[in-house]
């Protein structure tokens, strides 16, 4: 009898544990869901492999009961419409660019000023400390929920005119930049004459000699094929992005706590997958990139020169971004730097 008692505590400790480990929560309160994420670039793409991945590990620790369908090359529109479409519930997730939240709360101003980074660490300390945290509050009142952040990388300037070795060198070039008022104000200090276009518009107004270039990490420009396009590459390293992975305030509140759990454990591992992938896969795109184009680097030099310019950009956004915001920036990059 006592074996028979001792057999049956082993098999359910066994049960508990196994599911534990799976990552479902025992007894949790998982309904059926099917959500949509839309983003910008291609499956294929850092960006989108970090959704894929995602996508499995809310399908795996939800036993299959939740499930992710991916819209990726901005199927459902451009960043700013899916943003809205995520306030109103009618798509579930996005990953975007930080600084594209600026419509909404100003403060996210602070992730476009030039030059705020000098390397992925940094970056990594900042947006995963209490910054970042303090930043995600401010999001739940405008209909959005913050989850993370994951990575595009450092930007860095194409164009058709001539490769940008010093700060002249921006003069007059017609460049395609996001949709962001300080990636307007950086250009255009640094003399360039911006057209602030959405990213699928991106290609065919390079193709149409409609702008003579543009601005992103190297991934983005291998994986739209922007090289066919664009003759020029120069490591400006101008503006990192940091990207805001997102989901509906309205689909949150519906969701249990186990299945806000659930979402939470998924973006976490996606988002360190998502880094880990991009950073290898930058290294790559630059290889392949040098086959396309005529890529240079600047002299530091040089480039003291260009982030000078670039000075009054901080001047004239302060205001709109919260001294508070800028400060607490400051203060946390310098506890990094120490």
């Amino acid at each position: 009898m006592k074996n028979n008692l001792l057999v049956k505590l082993l098999v359910f400790a066994v049960i508990v544990a196994w599911t534990v480990t799976s990552g479902t929560a025992w007894a949790a309160d998982i309904n059926k869901h099917k959500f949509k994420f839309a983003f910008q670039n291609t499956k294929e793409h850092p960006q989108g492999q970090g959704a894929v991945k995602f996508a499995e590990l809310v399908k795996e620790k939800s036993n299959g009961k939740m499930t992710v369908q991916l819209f990726p090359s901005g199927m459902l529109g451009g960043d700013l419409q899916t943003v809205s479409a995520l306030q109103g519930g009618t798509i579930d997730f996005t990953v975007l660019n930080a600084g594209l939240l600026v419509g909404l709360v100003p403060a996210f101003g602070i992730f476009d000023f030039p030059f705020m980074f000098n390397n992925e660490a940094e970056a990594d300390a900042i947006v995963d400390g209490d910054f970042g945290k303090m930043m995600f509050a401010k999001l739940p009142e405008k209909g959005l929920v913050g989850l993370g952040y994951w990575e595009l990388g450092f930007r860095n300037m194409t164009n058709n005119v001539r490769p940008i070795t010093k700060l002249e060198d921006f003069s007059g070039i017609k460049l395609r930049v996001l949709q962001s008022p300080v990636f307007i104000d950086t250009f255009n200090e640094l003399g360039c004459n911006t057209v602030p276009l959405p990213w699928p518009e991106v290609y065919t107004a390079l193709e149409q000699h409609v702008v003579d270039g543009q601005e992103n990490p190297v991934t983005n420009v291998q994986f739209a094929s922007l090289f066919e396009v664009q003759k020029y590459f120069s490591f400006t390293k101008h503006i990192y992005s940091p990207q805001s992975s997102l989901v509906s305030k309205k689909t949150w509140d519906k969701l249990t706590a186990d299945e806000q759990q659930i979402i939470v454990d998924a973006e976490k591992e996606a988002k360190l997958y998502q880094r880990q992938v991009n950073r290898a896969q930058m290294a790559k795109s630059l290889a392949f990139i040098k086959t396309k184009m005529e890529v240079n680097e600047i002299a530091p030099a040089e480039m003291a020169k260009i982030r000078e310019a670039a000075k009054p950009v901080y001047e004239k956004n302060t205001p709109k971004v919260g001294q508070d915001v800028v400060d607490a920036f400051n203060a946390a990059i310098a506890k990094v730097r120490n």
